[in-house]
């Protein structure tokens, strides 16, 4: 079912065309992701979408029952009440249906107060009628559902009752994203959604969206999330939309296929052109092929043209080199730990033994101290206990995911070429084109930067730098897809070590080669990129349900029959593995006997066949043994279906 349709919509800022001719189509259950360059359009389609800004020409057809939830990106919910009871007034609507059903089951609990046997009926009627449509709009389960999205967006039960005006900014959004969850739009737009989400939240997020009852509309730079959620990708570039089938990774496969597929058509009408071109310009003049020339010209203007395919912008190119080698051991920790002044530690007892080409992502819940753990390694910051000790010709380069040590006063060309005075200034503005700032743009203010351009720069003085040993704070935050791509090759053929922080899991599975888990009290190393520390995470995770399940009624593991329940549940799951193949042999046989009947009735409609009385007996009695074994397998086939 279409809930939303898009059809050559056009929308402007004053004279800049910003979307041209958009197609863009919204089903029942979607998970469509918008993508595109920083500033390609994205988030003004997306409130274009949702009605928040108007369109110059096309139309937007949607029913009129048809719900949009819509979360602006780094909006938070303000209010004067405590994070329960704003996520309570979702479901104001239920809360009256209830109190009338209560009030309904008091006036049944008084027979007096009906005058006949049939109003009374007529009451339990309406009770009834009005009992299934609170059940049908989940009465009997919103409380639940409240503390499954609280829980899930790592709001713990001792903070609902805490004031939403107390809360920082990030937390406010996560419970903006909270609160459209369960008002459960038929249609969810979602603009940024998975920014302040530490990975155990995006997981769970993933989980939820997957299933979403209505349609989801996304723009995300996560590009693991959005592997796992989307079905369809619109990539907005050059004012226009193109559709994708498939998730993120299929978008990119697809979109490079594209490319080289119109750039061969491209390719040969150009070749063809040329040919036709020379063949004119040699025969026009000649009175014996002139009129074939004459020919040629109509048949070059009727011709039409296809267009060189074009890339929405440049790409950033840069790379990361060393001035020296370091040592093979690179940095170690011992029990670190760091607390503030008259508070509990943050964190205790992280050890690290860093070696030359490690590349190690730190990742733990928010708030556990991962960016307060690089400020250490970096001495920005003392330990509270242990110590760390760096190898040998150790040079570190540091990104802080914040910009701060960038000077907003200065302009864009002086924050590079103060650092390198002796730099000529045209290798300066050679780099920084490297870095997409070219023309006028080196020129501008710090502060008038774009989140997205501050990194870029932070990425320009880091590279500058040649250090042996990087540590980065979030360095993909603020990049758009394309500049993460072209970092993370960057990152691969870096010769030196790494260290960072990211809740980026795509671009932790490309970079890492190991991966430390924080959390207050211990470290935990896992060697392998983001996919493995989770398998190894699930594992765990199953094995202890194994054992809560295996735990008999005191409490105490049963081996007996904790063995004998494992066994059988092992046992179960090869039968049906074995059942389910024989299934697919029986079906696949079936499917042999029933080709065999039809190749033989063709045969026997030959005159050559039907005459010859021999031939024909041969292929009917062929057919009844065909179609007495396809009985018999259709009886096994059924008994298998039925167990």
């Amino acid at each position: 079912m279409i809930l939303m349709q898009l059809s050559q919509l056009t929308k402007r800022f004053g004279a800049e065309l910003i979307l041209s001719d958009i197609h863009l189509e919204v089903q029942t259950n979607d998970r469509i992701a918008i993508v595109g360059r920083n500033g390609a359009g994205k988030s003004t389609l997306l409130k274009v979408m949702a009605g928040e800004m108007g369109y110059e020409e096309g139309n937007i057809f949607q029913s009129k029952e048809t719900t949009v939830g819509y979360l602006e990106q780094h909006s938070g919910l303000e209010s004067d009440g405590t994070i329960w009871e704003e996520f309570s007034r979702v479901f104001d609507n239920l809360k009256k249906m209830e109190n009338k059903l209560r009030d309904m089951e008091t006036e049944m609990a008084d027979p007096d107060r009906f005058p006949s046997p049939e109003d009374y009926q007529a009451f339990l009627e309406d009770y009834d009628r009005k009992q299934n449509e609170f059940k049908t709009k989940g009465g009997y389960q919103y409380e639940a559902d409240m503390k499954a999205v609280l829980q899930g967006l790592n709001f713990p039960e001792s903070m609902w009752s805490q004031p939403i005006a107390t809360l920082s900014g990030g937390q406010k959004t996560r419970l903006a994203l909270g609160k459209h969850l369960l008002t459960k739009p038929d249609v969810l737009i979602l603009d940024e959604p998975t920014n302040h989400l530490d990975i155990d939240t995006l997981t769970w997020l993933e989980g939820y969206l997957q299933g979403y009852p209505g349609a989801v509309v996304i723009v995300s730079h996560d590009r693991y999330f959005l592997d796992r959620i989307v079905n369809t990708v619109y990539e907005v570039a050059l004012q226009r939309v193109k559709k994708y089938t498939g998730n993120y990774s299929d978008y990119l496969q697809k979109k490079e296929a594209d490319f080289e597929q119109e750039m061969k058509q491209y390719e040969k009408q150009q070749g063809e052109i040329k040919k036709m071109e020379d063949f004119i310009q040699k025969n026009i003049v000649r009175a014996t092929t002139s009129k074939r020339a004459q020919s040629r010209r109509k048949q070059l203007e009727k011709m039409e043209k296809v267009e060189k395919p074009k890339d929405d912008a440049k790409s950033a190119k840069f790379s990361f080199q060393i001035n020296r080698r370091s040592g093979n051991d690179v940095l170690k920790t011992n029990q670190l730990g760091f607390g503030y002044p008259d508070s509990d530690y943050l964190f205790k007892d992280v050890s690290l033994d860093v070696s030359r080409g490690d590349s190690i992502a730190l990742i733990g819940p928010n708030g556990v101290g991962k960016s307060t753990l690089l400020k250490l390694l970096t001495e920005q910051f003392s330990p509270s206990h242990g110590d760390i000790v760096h190898g040998a010709n150790v040079q570190i380069g540091y990104y802080d995911q914040e910009q701060s040590e960038l000077n907003r006063k200065k302009t864009v060309l002086h924050e590079l070429w103060d650092e390198y005075p002796m730099e000529d200034e045209k290798d300066i503005r050679t780099i920084l084109g490297n870095f997409l700032f070219t023309g006028e743009d080196v020129l501008k203010p710090v502060s008038a930067l774009s989140g997205g351009e501050k990194a870029r720069l932070s990425l320009a003085k880091l590279m500058m730098q040649k250090a042996n040993l990087l540590i980065l704070d979030e360095p993909t935050n603020h990049l758009d897809l394309d500049s993460k791509e072209v970092l993370e090759a960057a990152l691969i053929d870096y010769p030196g070590t790494l260290i960072f922080v990211s809740h980026d899991r795509y671009f932790i599975n490309k970079i890492a080669t190991q991966i430390v888990e924080m959390q207050p009290e211990a470290t935990r190393t896992f060697l392998g990129d983001y996919d493995y520390y989770h398998d190894k995470k699930r594992e765990e995770a199953e094995l202890r349900a194994l054992e809560e399940a295996e735990k008999d009624s005191t409490g105490e593991i049963a081996p007996s029959e904790g063995k004998r329940s494992f066994q059988q549940e092992k046992a179960a799951k090869r039968d049906e593995r074995k059942r389910l193949r024989r299934i697919e042999e029986i079906e696949a046989k079936i499917e042999e006997w029933e080709e065999k009947i039809e190749t033989n009735d063709d045969l026997l409609c030959k005159p050559e066949v039907y005459q010859d009385s021999e031939k024909s007996l041969e292929l009917t009695e062929e057919n009844k043994k065909a179609t007495k074994e396809i009985e018999a397998l259709m009886e096994e086939w059924e008994d298998l279906q039925t167990e």
